[in-house]
């Protein structure tokens, strides 16, 4: 299955879920059409990794995903040789005597570890996979360059075993939240995307896709409420995914509209850093729900 036109990509985004607006429908089509990477910068909690998953699976792809993580190096994200496997082997042939060749059987593919940024490389079942490259902005500036000859050519060097090309590139998307500046080398390769927290409509839809159990009403009043609390000066806003998953949490409690009582005993669902959970109790979340519900009614 392919994306025949940007309003194609958001009814097949739709159906895994996912609600994307016409601008980041748009970013997508021109990705998959002129196979160019995604750069999707923005808020923790807006979305950025679940549009790879729903491109995965619209598609029919499988998703490879590189989670980044300070210290991050070329080799832990593309190889390693399964050294275990090797002593084994080593000992194997002491014990036989048969060392002819050995070196070239070490260092075969029948030793190597292959991590995400090699399997991206590898035909896929079903075509060329979605290569999730995550939270990229945790990763040093080395790594960064590395990433550059790999997004530019599509291709990886192992020194034992040489070059490997993919024969199909993959589809690439790389999310930051922006904790560091991303070098422009890097996004250039890209095209780039600022993921925002949407708005009242559209974060209405989402939920409504992802937590379809919720009432009207209810959910009117949990959208109502997290956008009123994003205009706080909060540690941490709550991102889209806090929104599902406040909304989740009051349906097994069985709630049926919002009250002060509730919204404090369940404030961790929204809010994950004690300040802004100590800020809200009592008055303060009662005030926020009442101007929440002002904002619902007809003007």
């Amino acid at each position: 299955m392919e994306f025949s036109s940007i309003d194609d990509v958001q009814r097949m985004l739709a159906q895994q879920s996912y609600i994307a607006d016409r601008a980041l429908a748009t970013v997508a089509f021109l990705a998959l059409r002129l196979n160019r990477p995604i750069f999707l910068e923005g808020e923790p909690g807006t979305g950025k990794t679940e549009i790879a998953k729903a491109i995965a699976t619209a598609l029919g792809r499988r998703l490879i995903r590189l989670q980044c993580y300070e210290g991050l190096d070329a080799a832990s994200a593309v190889y390693e040789w399964n050294f275990a496997a090797q002593m084994i082997a080593i000992r194997a042939a002491e014990a036989t005597g048969d060392k002819a060749d050995l070196r070239a059987q070490l260092f075969g593919p029948d030793y190597l570890i292959e991590r995400p940024l090699l399997e991206a490389m590898r035909p896929q079942p079903g075509g060329a996979p979605v290569l999730l490259i995550d939270e990229i902005d945790r990763t040093d500036e080395p790594f960064e360059a590395f990433l550059l000859e790999a997004l530019s050519d599509f291709q990886v060097t192992i020194p034992e075993l040489g070059t490997i090309k993919a024969a199909e590139p993959p589809i690439v998307i790389l999310t930051s939240n922006r904790t560091r500046e991303v070098h422009d080398a890097l996004k250039r390769r890209c095209l780039y995307h600022w993921v925002d927290y949407p708005n009242f409509t559209r974060e209405l839809e989402i939920l409504a896709a992802r937590a379809p159990e919720a009432s009207d009403r209810l959910s009117r009043e949990i959208v109502a409420f997290v956008q009123r609390l994003r205009t706080e000066d909060l540690f941490k806003k709550p991102g889209v995914a806090e929104t599902i998953d406040w909304a989740k949490c009051l349906l097994a409690l069985d709630v049926l509209e919002l009250s002060p009582e509730v919204i404090s005993d369940t404030l961790g669902a929204i809010l994950k850093y004690q300040d802004d959970i100590a800020r809200l109790q009592g008055l303060e979340a009662k005030k926020i729900l009442d101007e929440a519900r002002q904002s619902l009614e007809p003007a």
